[in-house]
């Protein structure tokens, strides 16, 4: 309210408009701030309230939107406080794809995030001698600039962070804060995931191409007619990563206000404007392209629904269409085992549960007479908040087993029901330890544990295996040194592998000596693609004349009949074919393509 104007001299109608838009401005952030205290894990629980929350952002967005004379003038509504509520509204979608892993909402994200830039709600901020109206745009940047790396909008992402590092430099300037070296490394960690890629697609003008590697129409090769294979559905995966040297991006500063996070829940200490307590929510370079590598293209629903910038929280699609993700970076023993027991609880029946771990080798100390599950090591768990009578355990006798490890014992209790396993560390044959106790669907795909040095050196960006994984012919052109692929050939080389799966397809549900496991799981698009590309990366590496050693070569549990796939004539004149299309057959033994 203005000036020398009493309340009374407003018009009771008005009075009442700022009355209501109070009260939704306050319940909307008290639902908000109600939402760090949900269970992170666990299907059910979460969703009534957020349906409550989404409830009340569209009342207040529809509100402000139709009452905006009368809040400006008897309010004092602000463009900020606009910017403040639609940035509220992204982050929910946000969080809601992390919570349901349907990608369309992370455009809704983005058409909010996007609508605040184009419509400059946070433009006066700038202008105000106070420091944490200043933060909040900051974060808003990161958290835009996180969406956009999921939607592979990178020319975008590289304008975002030009201008959230010009915002960082005015905001210590003027300021002289204590947060900057925090912000600076919110930067580089943009900037590590955008030159992340080891190879780069060209236009014929030298413009980058951006590659999509998600899951689209038509990506996954088709099972023969009248095959018989499992029914099973990936309905659960946990991807887990705990490297101490790869790079990782800080995934939104989710902080203030009760912003979510994607890691294990943490305690957090009281609010605060500096940046230095903001609890990051992280994703390595391997769990960002795992994620992916789960997912379906987005479809947009913006483009069903009336207009940018007006709010359906419950428009969902019809179906589900990804795999439920848990991501958790450097996750306890005991927060892994929390969210791996409730998955297993609520996986749905025919369903498979995945596990993937990214993440350091711990290796036995020491040979017992009897090698038993725990007998082989593991991957490390994150030992900074497991503590014994209050402090770390720092030495253990030498015939005790490793704390801070996820052992293949400690799996064998969900093999109950069907289990993929992926994998990717410095000890991964641990996990060819396995026994199926219980009969159900087991699988478990495991990396290299040595790779040539010229390959190490480019372990920061990400490994080489989870690289397959995700997108074979990015992996195939790395490892043969290649920088970057004109548009033409690698739209061939894609459209030459997909012939390659489709033969690798065949190979697999054709062998008469292949375990049963496989097939069971050959049903699940996500499942059958992971299983082809593991296949092609194993018989790339076997030809590549860097990799000598067996330690070099991606294995499986329970193994693959080698003459059948990943050694097959076929296949092995297949990888040739693609090598001498990209010009590298020289990096490939040759014997196997002359014997054909």
């Amino acid at each position: 309210m203005t000036g020398a104007e009493t309340e009374d001299d407003i018009p009771l109608g008005e009075r009442k408009t700022v009355t209501d838009f109070c009260y939704l401005l306050d319940k909307s952030k008290q639902l908000f701030n109600g939402l760090r205290d949900l269970p992170q894990y666990g299907h059910k629980q979460w969703q009534s309230y957020f349906g409550r929350t989404f409830d009340v952002y569209t009342k207040l967005w529809k509100f402000q939107q139709q009452h905006r004379q009368v809040l400006d003038s008897r309010y004092g509504l602000k463009r900020w406080q606009i910017g403040e509520v639609a940035s509220k509204i992204g982050q929910l979608y946000y969080h809601y794809y992390l919570r349901t892993s349907e990608t369309s909402y992370l455009n809704e994200a983005f058409s909010f995030y996007s609508a605040i830039r184009q419509r400059s709600y946070y433009f006066q901020v700038n202008k105000e001698d106070r420091p944490e109206l200043v933060v909040k745009k900051l974060r808003y940047y990161a958290r835009y600039i996180v969406v956009c790396l999921l939607l592979n909008k990178m020319d975008l992402v590289k304008v975002l962070v030009k201008e959230l590092s010009e915002e960082i430099e005015d905001y210590t300037q003027r300021f002289n804060t204590e947060d900057q070296l925090e912000w600076n490394l919110v930067l580089q960690e943009v900037a590590a995931f955008v030159e992340a890629d080891p190879m780069v697609v060209l236009n014929d003008n030298n413009s980058m191409v951006v590659t999509s590697n998600r899951l689209q129409e038509g990506g996954v090769p088709p099972l023969e007619q009248g095959m018989v294979v499992g029914q099973l559905v990936l309905a659960d995966a946990l991807i887990i990563g705990n490297c101490n040297n790869q790079w990782k991006t800080s995934m939104g500063p989710f902080v203030q206000d009760a912003e979510l996070t994607t890691e294990a829940p943490v305690p957090e200490g009281p609010p605060s404007v500096k940046v230095s307590q903001v609890k990051f929510s992280e994703l390595t370079i391997d769990m960002f392209r795992m994620l992916q590598a789960l997912e379906r293209e987005p479809v947009n629903l913006a483009t069903q629904t009336s207009k940018q910038g007006t709010l359906e929280p419950n428009e969902k699609p019809a179906k589900r269409e990804n795999p439920h993700k848990y991501l958790l970076y450097k996750p306890t023993f005991s927060q892994l085992f929390t969210f791996l027991s409730a998955s297993f609880k609520e996986l749905p029946a025919n369903s498979v549960l995945l596990v993937y771990l990214s993440a350091t080798g711990v290796f036995p100390t020491g040979h017992t007479d009897y090698e038993g599950p725990y007998d082989f090591g593991g991957v490390l768990t994150n030992t900074n908040r497991d503590v014994m009578n209050g402090e770390t355990v720092q030495k253990r006798n030498q015939a005790q087993k490793e704390m801070h490890c996820l052992h293949p014992g400690d799996l064998f209790p969900f093999t109950r029901k069907p289990l993929f396993v992926i994998v990717d560390s410095s000890n991964s044959t641990a996990y060819k330890n396995f026994t199926n106790l219980f009969g159900q669907p087991l699988v478990c795909l495991l990396s290299p544990t040595v790779y040539p040095k010229s390959v190490q050196d480019q372990s920061q960006r990400g490994s080489l295996f989870t690289l397959f994984l995700y997108s074979p012919l990015l992996a195939f052109s790395s490892v043969c040194g290649l920088n970057t692929v004109r548009k033409g050939l690698w739209e061939r080389a894609q459209e030459f592998l997909r012939k390659v799966y489709r033969d690798i397809g065949q190979m697999i549900t054709r062998s008469r000596t292949i375990d049963q496991a496989f097939l069971q799981f050959f049903g699940d698009e996500f499942l059958r693609l992971l299983l082809i590309r593991f296949v092609f990366c194993s018989a790339t590496l076997r030809l590549h004349k860097l990799f000598r050693e067996s330690r070099s070569f991606p294995e499986s549990y329970p193994e693959l009949p080698k003459q059948d796939t990943v050694e097959s004539n076929l296949l092995q004149k297949h990888v040739l074919e693609l090598a001498a299309m990209l010009d590298v057959q020289s990096l490939f033994w040759d014997d196997s393509l002359e014997a054909y």
